[in-house]
Formats: structure tokens, sequence, C-alpha cells
């Protein structure tokens, strides 16, 4: 029997979307839309009360993950993008406003902040990290906010491009005096790092299903954890108080206009079952133990550049890299013609990090993004084939 083009690639873009998924994904999708695939919310019937009880079940879930107890506060938006410009949108702004972001962030996060700067002529920092070394340099951060005191910090808790955990906790210690607002992008780190939310003084974590929590597209959000409440971005129905003009004050239907993606919250909710089955120190180990063997296997290819921390303990299954005489989008594109591997390259949506690694003028990086489901022998096949070139 013919293999599928799924079945005959090596996939290494876990960084985009984790591929493939667990089984029971597709199943809890399949299922929704057969047995139960009507709206949450809005009707009081059976059907559409075991709708908003996975919708329940599912905050419950995510909750437990982050050691969270106010499920109500976990809002649910269609991707990790829409929920970082509802909080964005959300806050308060104006000239005075001082933002401080890192050199690894994402463009969910700095094209929203450089249209509001734009608009409200805020100021935006960088925080100062060696680019060699990918060190922060904690004095000088101190020294910046006792200059420019911070009233935002916008952190990837993990870089999409290299993989590198941010020091997020030494930053947030830093800005405690200041009562700054901190937002976590955890789109590349929820299921695979272990976060809780009663030790880590966040304001908003944003999190997206289809990554590191092995769910489906559509479905993504942000956990409230602050004390100073967003204005609405995103206005329409709830399916309840619809003789209101406006939202309603109450948690979640304030920040949750229109119709779930009810099948998508299905392939979510059977993830992090599957996660908490697994286990998410058992998924971390696996990741790294596949990491150590393709780095090492990169450091015995002539001409092969990585970026990223000496120290792999600060470092998930992503790894960036240039091999001399080839632009990033060519030997993109032999490995996957000639070989049938599947890997990201270009600037991976993230605007300053290319200024940051030096790599702009290359034309970016090769990502090379592991997950759960790779093997040691696709890593081997992987190197094996890069040495050929």
């Amino acid at each position: 029997m013919d293999r599928t083009l799924a079945e005959r690639t090596k996939y290494f873009d876990n960084a985009a979307t984790t591929f493939p998924k667990p089984e029971v994904v597709y199943k809890a999708m399949d299922e929704f839309y057969r047995n139960y695939g009507v709206n949450a919310g809005r009707s009081s019937y059976k059907l559409a009360r075991k709708a908003t009880d996975l919708i329940d079940e599912t905050r419950e879930l995510l909750a437990e993950m982050v050691s969270f107890n106010k499920t109500e506060r976990i809002i649910f938006t269609p991707s990790a993008t829409i929920a970082m410009n509802q909080i964005i949108s959300g806050l308060e702004w104006d000239e005075d406003k001082t933002v401080y972001i890192t050199p690894f962030e994402h463009n969910a996060i700095i094209r929203p902040l450089r249209y509001i700067e734009k608009k409200y002529n805020i100021k935006i920092k960088t925080m100062p990290f060696n680019s060699l070394t990918f060190e922060l340099d904690i004095d000088r951060l101190k020294k910046d906010f006792e200059k420019d005191s911070p009233n935002y910090l916008f952190m990837s808790h993990v870089s999409n491009v290299t993989g590198f955990i941010l020091p997020i906790d030494e930053i947030i210690t830093c800005a405690d005096k200041y009562n700054s607002v901190t937002v976590l992008d955890c789109a590349q780190s929820m299921g695979l790092i272990p976060i809780s939310l009663q030790k880590l003084k966040v304001d908003y974590l944003v999190f997206a299903g289809h990554k590191t929590l092995y769910g489906p597209f559509g479905i993504a959000g942000y956990i409230d954890n602050s004390k100073i409440g967003l204005k609405e971005f995103i206005i329409g129905g709830t399916g309840s108080d619809s003789l209101n003009y406006f939202m309603p004050e109450s948690y979640p239907s304030k920040y949750e206009a229109a119709s779930q993606n009810i099948c998508a919250i299905a392939g979510l909710n059977a993830s992090l079952k599957w996660i908490k089955e697994i286990g998410i120190d058992n998924i971390r180990d696996k990741e790294l133990k596949l990491t150590k063997q393709l780095v090492g296997g990169l450091e015995d290819i002539y001409g092969v550049a990585m970026y990223m921390p000496k120290d792999i303990i600060k470092h998930v299954g992503i790894v960036s890299c240039n091999l001399d005489d080839y632009k990033p989008e060519d030997l993109g594109m032999i490995l996957d013609e000639d070989y049938g591997i599947a890997v990201r390259t270009g600037y991976h949506c993230a605007a300053d990090i290319h200024s940051f690694l030096g790599t702009k003028h290359r034309g970016g990086t090769v990502r090379l993004s592991l997950g759960y489901f790779n093997e040691e022998s696709d890593v081997d096949y992987l190197i094996e084939n890069l040495k050929q070139l």
C-alpha cells in the first residue's frame, strides 16, 4: 500500500504546530460533530448542555495544568495572536506608558505593540540580553527600570526561533516593585514546561492549543490572573443576557463574544487528558533527549552554525541553524524535495531576533523543531542527509 505524504515526511516543524496529534484528538473531534455537534450556552436541551460541560471541563483541565483556581478567568480565543490582541487592546494606553519586551518576541506581540506605539507614542524598550551567550544583563536591566520604570512587560516564555527558555523569574523579580503588568507568551511552553500561577507573578498567560498542548488549530486563549481587568475588544453575542446592549460584566462572557469553536475545544480537551496521562516531565525528558542527539549531530557537521545557549537545560527542542554556502530557503527546499524532510526556513514571524542573532542578511535561519512523536531514527536520518550536502 502506498504511504501518504505525511507518512513519507520526516517532520521537524513542531514549533509551527505539533504534528501528528495524539490519536485521541482526532477521535474526540470526530465524535463531537457526529454525536453532539451543537452550540453551547444558547439553549437548555441535553445536547447543548453536553457541549457546555465540555467547555467547562476543558477550562478545568487548563487550570489544573498551571495551578490556577479561577476557571472562569480562562478565556478562549481562536488563536494566540487574537488572545494577545485582546490583551494589548484591552489595556490602558497613553504617551506616558513604557513597555519592555525581549529580543525574542513573536510578531503576535511586536506588531500590536508597534501599532500602539504609533497611535499613542508610547515608549518600547528591549531588555538587554547577550547575543552570544543569551545571558540577561540583570544589572543593566535594573538600571533601565530605575530610569524608565516599566508599566507593562511582554515576554515569551520560550523563543519560537531559538528554543531558549527565558529567565522570566529574574525579570519579574526585578520589576516587582514597579507594579508593572506582566504578559507571558506560553505558546511554546505550556504543556512542555511546568508552570504554576500560584508561584509565578504573571497577570496574563497566553496559550496556543495547536503547539505544545498537542491540540488542533482554532483554539487558544489567555488566563487572566490580574487585578486590573481589560476593556472589551471583541463585541457581540454571548448566548445569554441578550437584551443587554453591552457585554456582560461577568467572566468569561465579557471577553468571549460569538460562538465557540467547540470541535477544536473537544480536541484540546482530549490532548490535555493525554498530556496528563503521559506526564509533562516525560514529554520534556523525551524532547530533551532528542535535542541532545540533534545538537550533537549538528556539531559534527562542518560549516553548521547554531544559535542557542550552551546550557541545553535552558533550551527546548527548537534548534535554529545555518549551513555555509546555503541560503536557509534553499537548504529547506533541498531537504524537502530530495529527502522528504520538513523544516521551517526564514524569519519565523519574529522581527527583532534576527538583528539580535545577526542572521537578517542571511535570510534568517533553518529551524529544526522536535516534538513528542519524533524518534531517534528521525534525527539520525536528518543528520545523515545533512552530512551529504
